[in-house]
């Protein structure tokens, strides 16, 4: 049972107090004056919210109306003017222009992986914060980017073999980052004739001269850089350095020399290793990734961050036996070729990401008892623990910044209302104007349609637009639930509308000017063991322009990483979208003057409405069954973990037995589908039943090593727990949901269970 105290007119959950006002006192801040905004913005806000929950619904109702009356798909023009008509299509902004300042270089100017972690967990929080900086030998060696087969395969100690393509590859990639040029005349061994290129695959030792780089060849060849450049820094002593820092389309990595380490020892130049910098920027995750249900886990969340801000957050870690404490990495101080020193930040620089405008929170109650929208209350606190940052040596923001990811918006007016929200916070804490920066995600569907404007609400703070497939997939779904049934999520990846959807995001944000002011993301790799096909696959984020992509892990920063250097993201922008400003250097200036409404294709807003409705053809028995099956799985085993151990996101078998990387907005589109194909008859609920039957026992059976695990349908095997419960609900209730949004079903059913964990204790 949550207890409260009383501050200005609203009740407080003491976990939500004592970290307020904790921050408050390290500030110097006035709490009495503090709660006294808070109320002011509760109460003047709170109603504001509640309208566009409303405008939500009404919107929604007259679609459901308008495809009842007419099903199929409709006529585009008809449609398009339907749409406008009932105000879901804004008016196209004629010239959009982003003024956002005070952004991070690595936000602005730079292109590079992205993280998104769930906060609540302090281990995978320091884990994302430190993964700047990412090992290639061990990215490499520990997983399937290198084939697992034959004399290639890992075994139980080090494979000679395994290592020896580790570094060949490796090296491969010191080629393209940093390719070597003969010095013309210069030879170790007269009797050699130098060539006039080299390898690194060919290096004996490296050493800086004169403040360049030489590289010595086996064939007695003496090298420095094509580009000299590329050379930032070194370690050691200039005649054998430590280390070489070495930059590439903006990323550095670093040539790591240990000629008594494990690898360097049998290494002709002595490399133990090639160090890249891989998550330039992390998400702190408070939204889809978390199971953050009241204020208990509310309160922990803003703790991390603000453990994150002020670099005190820690974690005593337990690994074979041996315990140590993980901190927060240190920034990496070089000397420069020239003189003097280089430092880099040894961290990414770190967003957080709010919840959205559906959800009320018990953390605050207002003056008549009610609960408050969660939104309003993460934007306050979040920011309140962010002042360690923004009030001190801006380790974290590099500028007087803080960046707030802001999901689940739905048009220009839900992101004006951000906006003044952010603005209302900035005076209750005595920021300057425009500190609060805002990440638009771009993954509801009237977001999308009406990109440019929903840019120009917030044109002076936008620092970050991202697509998110899943969760845009998933309001797709429900936004045309009574148009018919819709194709398996696998074809919905084909259909037209997605192209449309993606090449909008980067065109749309170049022509807005986000280009040297904001990010333009691209949405997470999902399979965390498959990182041979990511390597094949997500370089497409970096052709598309995209200057970020979300990946899964540390390690599949590292390796995404690559994609950066093997493609110069800006450059490609400039190729998708015409944006001249763009000049393929990783120093973008966005100087370029669009109207943020075309968006490539002379009619691209045509193609993203086309519903990706399916033909009779496209559900046969055994794709509908495969469907219902893979669907009714993947529910289950994220939502098992969800409502009894409150853990938002994790590596969930398939029914395939892959690991794939699940959240809310997985399960959103899972549910989503089959609620469609349940609400037209393409399937029928005792066959949903029968489903979450058969497949609870899989679950179970993929579970079945975890001590914490709690059997789906009891240990009898005939009592439904609440995880079933939530996980059959959000099928057979989903057409009802608001948005097709799992949130409310399952913050009532967590609750529930964290009640009863609580009684039985």
């Amino acid at each position: 049972m949550t207890a409260y105290a009383p501050r200005a007119d609203l009740s407080v959950a003491k976990p939500i107090l004592a970290f307020a006002e904790e921050s408050l006192a390290a500030h110097g801040l006035n709490a009495e004056e503090f709660w006294a905004g808070v109320s002011a913005i509760v109460h003047e806000l709170a109603p504001r919210n509640a309208e566009l929950l409303r405008r939500r619904d009404a919107l929604q109702l007259q679609i459901d109306e308008y495809h009842r009356a007419s099903p199929g798909i409709p006529d585009p023009a008809a449609y398009r003017a339907f749409l406008t008509e009932i105000g879901y299509l804004s008016a196209v902004p004629h010239e959009v222009r982003v003024t956002t300042t005070h952004v991070a270089p690595e936000i602005a100017l730079c292109a590079g992986p992205q993280l998104v972690v769930p906060i609540l967990n302090a281990r995978f929080a320091l884990n994302a914060a430190n993964a700047r900086w990412g090992s290639l030998y061990d990215a490499l060696y520990g997983t399937d980017a290198i084939p697992h087969e034959g004399d290639l395969a890992p075994g139980a100690g080090y494979n000679p073999a395994r290592g020896a393509a580790v570094i060949a590859r490796g090296r491969e990639l010191l080629d393209l980052i940093a390719p070597l040029q003969a010095l013309e005349g210069i030879s170790l061994n007269a009797e050699v004739p130098t060539a006039p290129e080299g390898s690194h695959a060919a290096a004996t030792r490296y050493s800086v001269q004169d403040g360049e780089l030489r590289v010595e060849l086996g064939d007695f060849t003496v090298c420095a850089l094509a580009d000299p450049a590329a050379l930032v820094g070194y370690t050691g002593s200039a005649e054998s350095p430590d280390s070489i820092l070495l930059v590439h389309h903006g990323l550095h990595a670093e040539i790591v020399i240990d000629r008594t380490g494990q690898i360097g020892s049998s290494d002709a130049a002595g490399v133990q290793d090639i160090v890249l910098e891989a998550a330039l920027t992390t998400i702190m995750d408070l939204e889809d990734s978390v199971a953050a249900v009241d204020a208990e886990d509310k309160a922990l969340g803003y703790r991390n961050w603000r453990g994150l801000m002020a670099r005190t957050l820690s974690e005593e870690i337990t690994k074979g036996g041996t315990s140590f404490t993980r901190s927060m990495a240190a920034d990496r101080t070089y000397l420069a070729p020239g003189g003097g020193t280089v430092t880099l930040p040894g961290r990414s620089v770190l967003f957080v990401r709010n919840v959205g405008h559906l959800m009320y929170g018990d953390s605050i109650l207002d003056r008549e008892g009610a609960e408050t929208p969660e939104g309003i209350v993460d934007a306050i606190m979040t920011a309140l623990g962010a002042l360690d940052d923004l009030r001190g040596d801006l380790a974290n923001s590099r500028t007087p910044s803080m960046y707030i990811v802001k999901p689940k918006m739905h048009g220009p007016d839900e992101a004006a209302f951000t906006a003044e929200l952010f603005a209302r916070v900035e005076a209750l804490l005595g920021l300057p104007p425009l500190t609060l920066k805002i990440g638009i995600m771009d993954e509801e569907r009237r977001t999308s349609a009406n990109l440019a404007a929903s840019i120009a609400a917030a044109a002076d703070r936008v620092a970050f637009i991202n697509t998110g497939f899943l969760d845009r997939t998933g309001d797709e779904i429900h936004t045309s639930m009574h148009a018919g049934p819709f194709l398996p999520k696998a074809a919905i990846r084909t259909a037209p509308w997605l192209t449309a959807y993606e090449a909008r995001n980067v065109t749309i944000g170049v022509e807005c000017g986000l280009t040297g002011h904001a990010q333009i993301g691209k949405g997470m790799w999902a399979m965390p063991d498959l990182m041979a096909a990511m390597l094949e696959q997500k370089i497409g984020h970096v052709r598309a322009g995209a200057s970020t992509a979300w990946v899964p892990s540390p390690t599949a920063a590292t390796l995404h990483a690559i994609h950066y250097h093997q493609v110069d993201a800006f450059a490609a922008r400039a190729e998708v979208s015409g944006d001249r400003s763009s000049t393929g250097t990783g120093t973008g200036t966005g100087t370029g003057t669009g109207t943020g409404a075309g968006a490539g294709a002379p009619d691209s807003l045509a193609t993203l409405l086309q519903i990706p409705l399916a033909e009779p053809a496209d559900l046969d028995p055994a794709t509908v069954a495969a469907e219902l099956e893979n669907s009714a799985q993947s529910i289950l085993g994220y939502v098992v973990r969800w409502i009894d151990q409150g853990v938002g996101c994790s590596k969930v078998p398939d029914i395939n037995d892959i690991g794939l990387m699940e959240d809310r907005a997985t399960l959103r589109i899972s549910s989503q589908l089959l609620a469609n194909w349940l609400l037209h008859g393409v399937i029928t609920e005792d066959e949903i039943d029968a489903a979450l039957v058969r497949c609870a026992a899989v679950v179970d059976r993929q579970n079945a090593a975890d001590p914490l695990y709690e059997a789906l349908l009891g240990a009898e095997g005939t009592t439904p727990g609440l995880a079933f419960t939530a996980a059959r609900r959000l099928v057979l209730e989903g057409a009802a949901q608001p948005s097709g949004y799992t949130e409310p079903l399952l913050h009532e059913l967590r609750r529930a269970k964290k009640a009863a964990q609580a009684q039985s204790r």
